[in-house]
């Protein structure tokens, strides 16, 4: 083919990828547009029907974000600009960050706009001859601790126990929440402990592994997948722990809950760590679950002896730019393509609208399962269904901000410490085709502790890295347990 045409091929490849492009750019702004105007309806419509079936007006975030935070019966307080809440222990109170993605979702429109006026105004400053900087003293504070704490009169502890209505799991769910057996059955249990899957000998096992699933997803996750793949000598040797996150699958789901990172570690700790005695352990963690596996072993540095992340949602964050609100833009950047885009898009930026979803799916679960059942015949798929939509509205919301957002400023942090305190072997895997997370995030998460090993796996995305390769990726962990164990002894 003569150079010309090839030439002309180029630009028109060019062109039409530029077309694209725009027409993309177009099409999700009026779609998020009207998701804007529809998610407005429904919060009239919410708060109607709130106060018909439950005789109260239930705040929200897009109305007053100190109101939804203190109906739940926490404190709320402002340290430094930032949102917090008050966490009470025996002796202590402490300041615990929640995302201000909560709260602070600017609308497309509203936010196109603001972005215009500011490149407007940045021109106009450079065109003066003279600037003027303006440091602000809040930069020079050092954020490297989670929260603050105090510590406070036993008397003001014991009248605080009756404020903080949150210390205690509310059993009783909402009317649009799904009140089946399966989902409300730790209501009738007198331990306030996750749901725990637990394989392998009681008392000669030599170590132990903790799986924690992802957003959005469940036990099963690990259980229908990798648990009947693991060899005998494995099964043998290893005691397995898959968990329920708090929210999800068949573990408490608490009404009253803001499911902040502490909540969720916490909860593990209670559930397997301290019953099961578990001294040292082994982390398998996927996606969201990624987070808590490091802040876990951040916690018990010295007893970790192994981490295996799976597409780890790390986003380098740009200097001056507020971690919590770069990581939204990232995980959700609101655009209708990729479709796994576009539902990450209206789960982070949509609550009523997500409340309006979860009223469909999740509520009505069975019904769903019983018809993905009846047309698939596939187990495998069947448990995925049950995985995402066995969840309230108020614990994926809460932990999608709280722990992929709000985490966005402390990952570095974890990841330092990984680097430098912890000895275990690192281990990350990635599908090439995940749509959801980008392979960038595990590089990202390489730089920062270089001993980590990544490996990208061809043709497989954000769930079938496990679902599709299961009985490889079994032998896979068996061979990373080995290394580990090496390792301590």
């Amino acid at each position: 083919m003569p150079s010309s045409e090839m030439a002309v091929m180029g630009k028109t490849i060019m062109i039409l990828r530029l077309t694209g492009r725009v027409l993309h750019d177009a099409v999700s702004f009026i779609v998020f547009s009207l998701l804007d105007i529809l998610d407005l309806i429904l919060c009239f419509a919410f708060k109607a029907v709130d106060f018909i079936i439950e005789a109260e007006w239930k705040p929200c975030y897009c109305t007053s974000a100190k109101e939804a935070i203190t109906s739940s019966g926490k404190i709320f307080v402002s340290e430094q600009g930032e949102s917090k809440i008050v966490c009470l222990t025996s002796t202590k109170l402490e300041l615990e960050e929640i995302s201000d993605t909560l709260y602070t979702r600017p609308s497309l429109v509203s936010e196109i706009s603001r972005s215009t006026v500011n490149e407007l105004k940045r021109f106009k400053v450079e065109d003066k001859s003279s600037t003027v900087t303006v440091q602000s003293s809040e930069k020079n504070i050092k954020k490297g601790t989670t929260r603050s704490t105090f510590t406070v009169n036993s008397t003001i502890v014991g009248m605080l126990r009756g404020k903080i209505g949150g210390q205690q799991l509310y059993p009783i769910p909402r009317w649009s929440d799904c009140d089946c057996k399966l989902c409300t059955s730790w209501t009738t249990s007198s331990k306030e402990t996750l749901f725990v899957r637990a394989e392998g000998p009681r008392d000669k096992a030599k170590e132990d592994v903790l799986f924690v699933h992802g957003f959005i997803s469940s036990s099963a996750f690990w259980t229908e997948t990798l648990f009947p793949n693991f060899s005998n000598a494995a099964k043998s040797t290893y005691r397995l722990f898959a968990i329920d996150l708090l929210g999800f699958g068949r573990s408490p789901k608490p009404a009253d809950s803001l499911y902040t990172l502490r909540e969720h570690l916490d909860m593990i700790e209670q559930s397997v760590l301290e019953p099961y005695k578990v001294k040292s352990f082994h982390i398998v963690a996927h996606s969201l679950g990624c987070i808590l596996a490091l802040a876990l072993a951040v916690k018990h540095p010295g007893s970790v002896k192994s981490l295996t992340l799976l597409a780890p949602p790390y986003y380098k964050v740009p200097k001056g730019v507020p971690a919590t609100q770069h990581v939204m833009k990232q995980v959700a950047p609101r655009r209708v393509w990729p479709l796994i885009t576009f539902g990450a898009s209206i789960a982070c930026w949509y609550e009523h609208i997500t409340r309006a979803v979860c009223l469909v799916m999740s509520k009505n679960h069975r019904l769903w399962e019983f018809l993905t059942k009846l047309v698939t015949r596939n187990r495998m798929k069947t448990f995925l269904i049950e995985g995402f939509f066995c969840h309230t509205h108020n614990a994926a919301w809460h932990t999608l901000h709280n722990i992929i957002c709000g985490t966005g400023s402390r990952l570095d942090g974890y990841l330092d410490s990984v680097r430098d305190h912890l000895k275990c072997d690192v281990n990350i895997f990635h599908g090439r085709n995940d749509e959801l997370i980008p392979v960038e995030c595990s590089y990202n998460v390489q730089q920062k502790v270089p001993r980590a090993k990544v490996k990208v796996i061809d043709n497989e995305d954000h769930i079938t890295i496990v679902v599709n390769r299961q009985k490889v990726f079994a032998r896979e962990l068996e061979e990373i347990w080995r290394g580990g164990d090496r390792v301590v002894n």
